[in-house]
């Protein structure tokens, strides 16, 4: 049986609801702050020999330079190279655990993020790029831990995908730094992938851009 990853919070392929988003449209500011609520998470088909299961969240579709960004008058271009900002990562979810509810890890944004490495079910949260992202405003500053959601440039001439994988692994626990991003999830979980599965959601903060 193949691994297959579910949630009733999104269509594959189609567009996120502004409830599981960091950032929602604003008329006057462009942005104001969401619910950014995880969505929920089920799966079938575990392999034989699965010990543990981690999700990590990317956006592979943000600008690869800050020049145009959030910027009055300007827009980002469909035609700029792209690169990856991860939104979360979980670590150590034993494999019979129960499927992760909508808001079960992250409801609501916390200015200078929510606490960490731990987290419920005696699993680990990786710091999100947000981290890097705020780590010079002094109003927002700090360690961002576990889920936080899509708030793509308002002024993005594309929309942005945001892909939430589940990943069987064959140890019950990853080897990571005390303090892990989803790159280092990445590297740790190398050689260790039973199986994986993907969903696919897409979200805009331009109104001009059709989801």
């Amino acid at each position: 049986m193949t691994l297959q990853l579910t949630t009733t919070a999104f269509m594959d392929g189609g567009a996120i609801g502004a409830e599981l988003a960091f950032g929602a449209i604003d008329a006057t500011t462009h942005v104001k702050l969401a619910a950014n609520r995880n969505p929920d998470f089920a799966w079938s088909g575990l392999p034989s020999g699965t010990l543990s299961l981690c999700i990590v969240c990317h956006d592979p579709d943000v600008p690869s330079r800050g020049d145009d960004v959030n910027k009055e008058g300007r827009s980002v271009p469909a035609t700029l190279s792209r690169v990856d900002f991860f939104h979360w990562s979980i670590i150590d979810l034993p494999p019979d655990t129960k499927p992760i509810a909508r808001g079960e890890f992250s409801d609501g944004v916390a200015s200078r993020g929510k606490p960490g490495p731990h987290a419920p079910r005696g699993a680990l949260h990786g710091l999100n790029d947000y981290t890097g992202w705020f780590a010079n405003d002094p109003q927002m500053a700090g360690d961002y831990f576990g889920y936080d959601g899509p708030c793509p440039p308002w002024n993005d001439t594309i929309p942005h995908r945001y892909v939430f994988t589940l990943y069987a692994l064959d140890v019950p626990k990853l080897v990571v730094p005390p303090k892990f991003t989803g790159q280092d999830v990445l590297r740790g979980m190398q050689g260790h992938v039973l199986a994986e599965a993907s969903v696919t959601g897409r979200y805009s903060l331009n109104p001009a851009v059709k989801v």
